[in-house]
Protein backbone atom coordinates (compact mmCIF):
# COMPACT_ATOMS: atom_id res chain seq x y z
CA UNK A 1 0.00 0.00 0.00
CA UNK A 2 3.03 2.44 1.12
CA UNK A 3 4.63 1.58 -2.04
CA UNK A 4 1.78 1.79 -4.14
CA UNK A 5 -0.24 4.55 -3.17
CA UNK A 6 2.29 6.38 -1.02
CA UNK A 7 5.87 6.11 -2.59
CA UNK A 8 5.95 9.97 -3.86
CA UNK A 9 5.06 11.40 -0.14
CA UNK A 10 7.74 8.79 1.17
CA UNK A 11 10.23 9.37 -1.29
CA UNK A 12 9.47 13.51 -0.56
CA UNK A 13 9.89 13.07 2.88
CA UNK A 14 12.71 10.98 3.18
CA UNK A 15 15.16 12.87 0.31
CA UNK A 16 16.53 15.54 2.88
CA UNK A 17 17.22 12.87 5.50
CA UNK A 18 19.18 10.96 2.58
CA UNK A 19 21.21 13.93 1.73
CA UNK A 20 21.88 14.33 5.44
CA UNK A 21 23.30 10.87 5.72
CA UNK A 22 25.23 10.93 2.29
CA UNK A 23 27.03 14.00 4.10
CA UNK A 24 27.63 12.17 7.08
CA UNK A 25 29.35 9.07 5.01
CA UNK A 26 27.25 6.73 4.53
CA UNK A 27 26.47 4.52 1.41
CA UNK A 28 23.27 2.96 0.36
CA UNK A 29 25.19 -0.79 0.49
CA UNK A 30 26.22 -0.01 4.33
CA UNK A 31 22.53 0.60 5.06
CA UNK A 32 21.58 -2.64 3.35
CA UNK A 33 23.84 -4.46 4.53
CA UNK A 34 23.68 -3.15 8.27
CA UNK A 35 19.49 -3.25 7.93
CA UNK A 36 20.43 -7.07 7.90
CA UNK A 37 22.36 -7.21 10.86
CA UNK A 38 19.62 -5.73 12.59
CA UNK A 39 17.46 -8.27 11.34
CA UNK A 40 19.17 -10.98 12.46
CA UNK A 41 18.95 -9.02 15.99
CA UNK A 42 15.61 -8.75 15.62
CA UNK A 43 14.89 -12.39 15.14
CA UNK A 44 17.23 -13.39 17.86
CA UNK A 45 14.77 -10.57 20.19
CA UNK A 46 11.59 -12.44 19.02
CA UNK A 47 13.34 -16.67 18.99
CA UNK A 48 14.14 -15.89 23.06
CA UNK A 49 11.08 -13.61 23.93
CA UNK A 50 12.33 -10.21 24.20
CA UNK A 51 9.70 -8.44 22.41
CA UNK A 52 10.19 -4.96 23.58
CA UNK A 53 13.48 -5.08 22.42
CA UNK A 54 12.61 -6.58 19.25
CA UNK A 55 10.32 -3.85 18.69
CA UNK A 56 13.04 -1.19 18.83
CA UNK A 57 15.42 -3.40 16.35
CA UNK A 58 12.43 -4.08 13.93
CA UNK A 59 12.09 -0.42 14.12
CA UNK A 60 15.74 -0.01 13.62
CA UNK A 61 15.43 -2.64 10.85
CA UNK A 62 12.47 -0.38 8.78
CA UNK A 63 14.73 2.85 9.07
CA UNK A 64 17.46 0.95 7.19
CA UNK A 65 15.57 -0.19 4.49
CA UNK A 66 13.54 2.63 4.50
CA UNK A 67 16.93 5.45 4.06
CA UNK A 68 19.03 3.06 1.73
CA UNK A 69 17.22 4.02 -1.19
CA UNK A 70 16.91 7.78 -0.38
CA UNK A 71 21.05 7.81 0.33
CA UNK A 72 21.33 5.88 -3.59
CA UNK A 73 19.30 8.40 -4.70
CA UNK A 74 20.97 11.79 -3.06
CA UNK A 75 24.74 10.08 -3.57
CA UNK A 76 23.58 9.35 -7.41
CA UNK A 77 25.26 5.89 -7.20
CA UNK A 78 21.75 4.47 -8.05
CA UNK A 79 22.67 0.80 -9.40
CA UNK A 80 21.15 -2.26 -10.57
CA UNK A 81 23.55 -3.99 -8.42
CA UNK A 82 22.44 -2.09 -5.45
CA UNK A 83 18.88 -2.75 -6.31
CA UNK A 84 20.15 -6.52 -6.50
CA UNK A 85 21.20 -6.29 -3.14
CA UNK A 86 18.57 -4.62 -1.50
CA UNK A 87 15.68 -6.73 -3.17
CA UNK A 88 17.73 -9.66 -2.25
CA UNK A 89 18.57 -8.49 1.54
CA UNK A 90 15.24 -7.76 1.86
CA UNK A 91 13.60 -11.50 1.33
CA UNK A 92 16.78 -12.45 3.52
CA UNK A 93 15.59 -10.70 6.68
CA UNK A 94 11.96 -11.08 5.69
CA UNK A 95 12.93 -14.99 5.88
CA UNK A 96 15.32 -14.41 9.33
CA UNK A 97 12.66 -12.33 10.86
CA UNK A 98 9.87 -15.46 10.76
CA UNK A 99 12.35 -17.89 11.48
CA UNK A 100 12.64 -16.35 14.86
CA UNK A 101 9.33 -16.53 15.46
CA UNK A 102 8.56 -20.26 14.35
CA UNK A 103 11.90 -20.67 16.86
CA UNK A 104 9.06 -19.02 19.64
CA UNK A 105 6.45 -20.75 18.55
CA UNK A 106 8.34 -23.77 18.98
CA UNK A 107 9.32 -23.05 22.54
CA UNK A 108 6.44 -22.04 23.67
CA UNK A 109 3.26 -23.56 21.95
CA UNK A 110 2.69 -26.90 21.18
CA UNK A 111 1.11 -28.35 18.00
CA UNK A 112 1.58 -26.98 14.51
CA UNK A 113 1.48 -23.61 15.20
CA UNK A 114 5.00 -23.29 13.78
CA UNK A 115 3.84 -23.90 10.74
CA UNK A 116 1.98 -20.45 10.91
CA UNK A 117 4.92 -17.89 10.21
CA UNK A 118 6.40 -20.60 7.15
CA UNK A 119 2.56 -19.86 5.13
CA UNK A 120 3.48 -16.15 5.80
CA UNK A 121 6.95 -16.32 4.58
CA UNK A 122 5.62 -18.41 1.67
CA UNK A 123 2.76 -15.79 1.04
CA UNK A 124 5.44 -13.25 1.00
CA UNK A 125 7.36 -14.59 -1.39
CA UNK A 126 4.59 -15.05 -3.66
CA UNK A 127 4.02 -11.35 -3.64
CA UNK A 128 7.75 -10.36 -4.83
CA UNK A 129 7.81 -13.23 -7.30
CA UNK A 130 4.52 -11.51 -8.84
CA UNK A 131 6.02 -8.44 -9.03
CA UNK A 132 9.54 -9.44 -9.94
CA UNK A 133 7.76 -11.86 -12.80
CA UNK A 134 5.17 -9.18 -13.88
CA UNK A 135 7.70 -6.29 -13.81
CA UNK A 136 9.84 -8.84 -16.29
CA UNK A 137 7.33 -8.87 -18.80
CA UNK A 138 6.76 -5.25 -19.07
CA UNK A 139 3.80 -5.43 -16.65
CA UNK A 140 3.06 -3.29 -13.43
CA UNK A 141 2.25 -5.31 -10.02
CA UNK A 142 2.47 -2.82 -7.39
CA UNK A 143 0.18 -2.05 -4.22
CA UNK A 144 -1.69 -4.39 -2.19
CA UNK A 145 -2.94 -4.65 1.42
CA UNK A 146 0.03 -6.12 3.04
CA UNK A 147 3.65 -5.30 1.76
CA UNK A 148 6.32 -5.33 3.01
CA UNK A 149 6.64 -1.91 5.19
CA UNK A 150 2.77 -3.17 6.10
CA UNK A 151 3.70 -6.58 7.56
CA UNK A 152 6.77 -5.23 9.57
CA UNK A 153 4.16 -2.54 11.17
CA UNK A 154 1.77 -5.38 11.94
CA UNK A 155 4.44 -7.62 13.40
CA UNK A 156 5.49 -5.02 15.72
CA UNK A 157 1.90 -4.93 17.10
CA UNK A 158 1.33 -7.97 17.47
CA UNK A 159 4.97 -7.65 19.58
CA UNK A 160 3.20 -5.46 21.78
CA UNK A 161 1.46 -8.15 24.31
CA UNK A 162 1.95 -12.09 24.30
CA UNK A 163 -2.00 -12.36 24.08
CA UNK A 164 -2.09 -11.01 20.79
CA UNK A 165 0.79 -12.01 19.08
CA UNK A 166 -0.26 -15.07 17.48
CA UNK A 167 -3.56 -13.70 16.58
CA UNK A 168 -1.86 -10.47 14.67
CA UNK A 169 -0.03 -13.94 12.86
CA UNK A 170 -2.83 -15.61 11.74
CA UNK A 171 -4.40 -11.69 10.42
CA UNK A 172 -1.16 -11.32 8.81
CA UNK A 173 -1.23 -14.67 6.98
CA UNK A 174 -4.78 -13.92 5.72
CA UNK A 175 -4.12 -10.42 4.73
CA UNK A 176 -0.54 -11.65 2.99
CA UNK A 177 -2.44 -14.15 1.08
CA UNK A 178 -5.02 -11.60 0.15
CA UNK A 179 -2.50 -9.74 -1.09
CA UNK A 180 -1.23 -12.16 -3.45
CA UNK A 181 -4.38 -13.27 -4.75
CA UNK A 182 -5.45 -9.41 -5.39
CA UNK A 183 -1.91 -8.60 -7.18
CA UNK A 184 -2.38 -12.02 -9.33
CA UNK A 185 -5.18 -10.94 -10.91
CA UNK A 186 -4.79 -7.89 -11.69
CA UNK A 187 -1.85 -9.16 -13.49
CA UNK A 188 -4.02 -11.54 -15.23
CA UNK A 189 -6.39 -8.83 -16.32
CA UNK A 190 -3.60 -6.90 -17.70
CA UNK A 191 -1.89 -9.28 -19.39
CA UNK A 192 -5.31 -10.85 -21.00
CA UNK A 193 -5.26 -7.37 -23.03
CA UNK A 194 -3.68 -7.59 -26.62
CA UNK A 195 -0.46 -6.48 -26.84
CA UNK A 196 0.63 -4.01 -29.36
CA UNK A 197 1.26 -5.90 -32.79
CA UNK A 198 4.58 -6.49 -33.97
CA UNK A 199 4.01 -6.19 -36.97
CA UNK A 200 2.96 -2.22 -37.11
CA UNK A 201 5.55 -1.90 -34.81
CA UNK A 202 7.94 -3.26 -37.44
CA UNK A 203 6.29 -1.02 -40.19
CA UNK A 204 6.77 2.14 -38.32
CA UNK A 205 10.10 1.70 -38.06
CA UNK A 206 11.01 0.66 -41.52
CA UNK A 207 8.90 3.90 -42.70
CA UNK A 208 11.44 5.76 -40.12
CA UNK A 209 14.59 4.41 -41.42
CA UNK A 210 13.12 5.47 -45.35
CA UNK A 211 12.54 8.48 -44.61
CA UNK A 212 16.05 8.80 -42.54
CA UNK A 213 17.78 7.69 -45.18
CA UNK A 214 15.48 9.89 -47.80
CA UNK A 215 16.35 13.47 -46.02
CA UNK A 216 20.51 12.10 -45.90
CA UNK A 217 20.49 11.69 -49.74
CA UNK A 218 18.50 15.16 -49.88
CA UNK A 219 21.19 17.12 -47.50
CA UNK A 220 23.94 15.44 -49.91
CA UNK A 221 22.13 16.89 -53.06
Amino acid sequence: MFDGKFRRSVDATTAPVGRWLVRMGFSADVLTGSGLVFACATAWAIAVGLHLWAIVLLTLTGFHDLFDGAVAKASHRASQRGSFFDSVSDRVADAIILGGVAYYLTAHHHGQLVLLPFAILTTTFMISYQRSKAESLGLVAKGGLMERAERMILLGVGLLATPIFIPVLWIMLVLTAMTAAGRFWRVWQVAARPAPSTTSTLRARQHSRRLRRGLSRASRH
